[in-house]
This record gives structure tokens, C-alpha cells and sequence, in this order.
């Protein structure tokens, strides 16, 4: 079955049963803190084609385009109290079955990342990695499920992220760029469902 075949059954199936989830979660933001309820941000995607991804927003509105900060650590002061929950849970992430639907988006791929972070890929590991289309999860994305937790105690959050993580991220995914197939994309779901389960 082509990739593109089986990520439109599987979004569409998973955004019909969600739906109820999106929904109930998006008036929880709404209630819990002014703004909208969902957020969209540039990202890059296959390519170095920019798009807009979607996301409930988890942040307190005048803070989600604070700064050029695009990343954040665990207790974050710019992150609303249901969007610690959503976070926790990935929930936030539901809504990129849309951009999976709409083509920018694949269910497994790396991590679509911000303009200013892909500037600092190595051109070998930025063409390979942006040879294929960012994911909802992905190896990198399992690993490093606890990104927040490890920036935590950084006194530069951000220089930790360029300098320690996203070199060792841009390397699994690259490896996953390069050994991809269908068996392994529904390997990489399980495990993201047993992950998301045990939370």
C-alpha cells in the first residue's frame, strides 16, 4: 500500500474518532484562558517548502509570538494550565491529522521544525531529512519525549536545544529518512500509542 494511501485512511479514521476529543479539548482552552483555541506557526516541510501547522494552543495568547523562543522546558510560566495537561498527553498534536489530510503532513516523518532551527542543519542531514515529509512522530520525536524535562536546568534553554539535542534528533532523523518503510512507519505508531497510553 503507497504511504500517501495509508496515511489518508488512517488520519481520516483517527480524526473521525477524535473528533469528539478535539473538540471537547479546544472549548477547554477556550474557557481556561482568553485567545483561540487553535494556533497555527510556520514550519518547514518536505522540501523546505514552508506551511502552517495546526495545534490547540497551549500557551497564554500574548506569549504564543513572544520572542523568537521556539522552544520550552517543563513549567514553562508561558504555558496555560490546560495546556500543561494537553502537552503532557500530546493532545495539542491532534489537530496535525489535518495537515496529514492536506498533504504538508505525513503520520510518521521527522518533526517539522521552525525556519531559524533548519538555518542551522548541516546541509548533508537538512537534505536528507527534508526528503521527506515531516511527521506527527517519529524515532527522534520517542526518544526525546522528555525534551522539556532535560532543558529544565539549562540557564539558556534554546542554546541547549541547538547545541545538545537537535544535532542527536537531525541524526535519527536522518536515519529514518534513509530506512523508512510501511512496516516500520506502523512499528513507530505502536510504539507512539503504547508511549501516549502510559502517560
Amino acid at each position: 500500500m503507497p504511504k500517501r494511501v495509508f496515511d489518508l485512511i488512517v488520519a481520516s479514521l483517527a480524526l473521525l474518532l477524535l473528533s469528539p476529543v478535539i473538540c471537547l479539548a479546544a472549548l477547554w482552552v477556550k474557557l481556561d484562558s482568553p485567545g483561540p483555541a487553535m494556533f497555527r506557526q510556520q514550519r518547514v516541510g518536505r522540501g523546505g517548502q514552508l506551511f502552517r501547522i495546526h495545534k490547540l494552543r497551549t500557551m497564554y495568547a500574548d506569549d504564543t509570538a513572544a520572542s523568537g523562543l521556539g522552544v520550552t522546558v517543563h513549567a514553562d510560566v508561558r504555558v496555560t494550565r490546560a495546556g500543561h495537561w494537553l502537552r503532557r498527553r500530546r493532545i495539542d498534536e491532534l489537530p496535525q491529522l489535518i495537515d496529514v489530510l492536506l498533504g504538508h503532513m505525513s503520520l510518521v516523518g521527522p518533526r517539522p521544525e521552525l525556519p531559524q532551527y533548519v538555518a542551522l542543519y548541516p546541509a548533508p542531514l537538512r537534505e536528507q531529512v527534508l526528503a521527506v515529509k515531516p511527521g506527527i512522530t517519529d524515532p527522534a520525536s520517542l526518544e526525546f519525549a522528555d525534551e522539556t524535562a532535560r532543558l529544565v536546568g539549562a540557564a539558556d534553554p534554546e542554546t541547549a536545544y541547538v547545541e545538545q539535542i537537535l544535532p542527536r534528533k537531525l541524526q535519527r532523523q536522518a536515519e529514518y529518512a534513509r530506512r523508512a518503510t510501511l512496516i516500520s512507519d506502523v512499528a513507530v505508531l505502536g510504539r507512539t500509542l503504547r508511549v501516549l497510553l502510559a502517560r
